[in-house]
């Protein structure tokens, strides 16, 4: 059980009385049924990849959907697949690659994480700025009800206006209405062509810049543009492991930036070459590599890849998931950094991600030599700095991990009262005995499940 009890984190440990792994939706309905018959809470979980305590349970149980892993159709002319819940994000993209086709949505964790969780916290990653988030992937859904019943709106149909399109209540809802068992979700034509680039410049301004002038040649050929600050990349050097540094000599901003094409005989290169050259006489890039191979390509992915999980390496790191208008990223960047250093002398910032959608995780390493528990213990002082800069460029706190535990109590700060009493309306409306994932996202009873800090970051 172990497993299921900690975050992925480490920032929460919980208690449950047993996990159930039912291997179909008929048994995730019987399982429901009975314990909404007893008033047992559910916890569901697919991967367990969560980064904001969404799966977490406080007793009752966990219910795994890890046997629900059939790939039940792919439909080549329909362009869509049918996946259980349990499907891992990867299984999907071979099953979809296998039919000459493409899944677009790509996450550091596509080996672990299940479609299931995918869609229960409306995940990102790198692909939303030419094919959107999850949300924007899903045509069909089944969901088991609290109350066991089975809800089957598994349709693959891109139009259909018979009333309330349901399956968006369940995506990013991350548990709290409902179970999804399976999804009928798009497929795009598979690349045929490629051209990936890896740049220097000045800042988040000139990188800005860059970005508008690729998106108005490319347009729907810009299908990556990562955003990498100086401090991030000599994190990835400095702990990353057979990493090569695309670029010699070093720059203050990086980006690393993908052009796709259906079509074999797209001149992609002469593209790329021609806008960033233009840009290299404008003074914009400082310095540009594109790669020439597979393994380039890669080497030029994995420095992106890695810069989460070597932030550990340098101490505390307190982290945002945010994002505001792309004409105001730059902004961002520029002012929330500066807030920052200003209110903890040493801090470093490492501000990265997908700038194309306007989402940056901002987040904060320890000053060197400071103890990590004391820096920690000043997360909720740097969400007041960082959360408010963003609500006053009228953007989100959470971007596309979700709000979970961890945002719980931010969201009744910066989300418009009328929507918290909107979202605790149908909470309420349809899991009235508060037995499914009670806690998160919003808490509609009083005492809703504590917290349970382990003290890890």
């Amino acid at each position: 059980m172990a497993p299921h009890l900690v975050e992925t984190r480490g920032l929460y440990s919980g208690l449950a009385g047993a996990v159930v792994r039912p291997k179909d939706s008929q048994e995730v309905a019987f399982v429901m049924a009975a314990c909404h018959a007893e008033g047992v809470t559910v916890v569901p979980h697919g991967g367990n990849t969560g980064l904001v305590g969404g799966g977490v349970p406080f007793g009752g149980i966990v219910l795994s959907l890890s046997r629900l892993n059939a790939i039940r159709e792919v439909d080549a002319s329909n362009a869509t697949i049918t996946a259980e819940a349990g499907c891992t994000l990867k299984s999907i993209q071979d099953a979809a690659e296998e039919a000459d086709k493409l899944f677009p949505l790509s996450l550091g964790s596509e080996g672990t994480c299940q479609i299931g969780g995918n869609i229960a916290t409306n995940a990102g990653g790198t692909g939303v700025l030419r094919y959107g988030n999850t949300r924007d992937l899903v045509l069909g859904l089944e969901v088991v009800l609290p109350d066991g019943r089975i809800w089957n709106g598994l349709r693959g149909l891109r139009k259909d206006n018979t009333g309330y399109d349901l399956k968006h209540l369940f995506i990013g809802s991350e548990g709290t209405l409902g179970i999804v068992t399976a999804a009928v979700l798009k497929l795009y034509p598979a690349p045929k062509s490629q051209v990936t680039a890896f740049i220097g410049c000045d800042g988040p301004q000139t990188a800005l810049t860059i970005f508008e002038r690729l998106r108005a040649a490319a347009g729907d050929q810009l299908t990556a543009y990562e955003f990498i600050p100086r401090f991030g990349l000599d994190m990835v050097m400095k702990h990353g492991h057979d990493v090569t540094r695309p670029l010699q000599g070093e720059h203050a901003a990086y980006a690393l930036i993908e052009l796709t094409s259906p079509q074999p005989d797209a001149d992609l290169q002469t593209l790329a070459e021609t806008v960033l050259g233009q840009a290299i006489e404008d003074e914009l890039v400082e310095d540009a590599a594109l790669a020439t191979s597979g393994a380039q390509v890669a080497g030029m992915w994995k420095l992106r890849e890695l810069m989460s999980e070597v932030q550990g390496k340098e101490g505390g790191s307190i982290k945002h998931d945010v994002s505001v208008p792309v004409s105001r990223v730059a902004d961002f960047l520029t002012e929330a950094s500066a807030a920052c250093e200003a209110a903890m002398e040493g801090l470093r910032v490492c501000g990265f991600g997908h700038f194309g959608d306007g989402n940056i995780h901002f987040n904060l390493s320890q000053p060197p030599g400071m103890d990590k528990a004391e820096f920690l213990a000043q997360w909720e002082r740097f969400n007041r700095i960082v959360h408010d800069i963003v609500a006053k460029m009228n953007g989100s706190i959470a971007a596309e991990h979700g709000v979970g535990l961890i945002k719980r109590e931010e969201l009744l700060l910066y989300k418009d009262p009328v929507a918290v009493d909107l979202m605790k309306t149908v909470k309420q409306a349809m899991d009235p005995r508060n037995i499914l994932n009670p806690g998160k996202v919003v808490a509609i009873s009083d005492n809703p499940p504590p917290a349970l800090p382990t003290g890890k970051d």
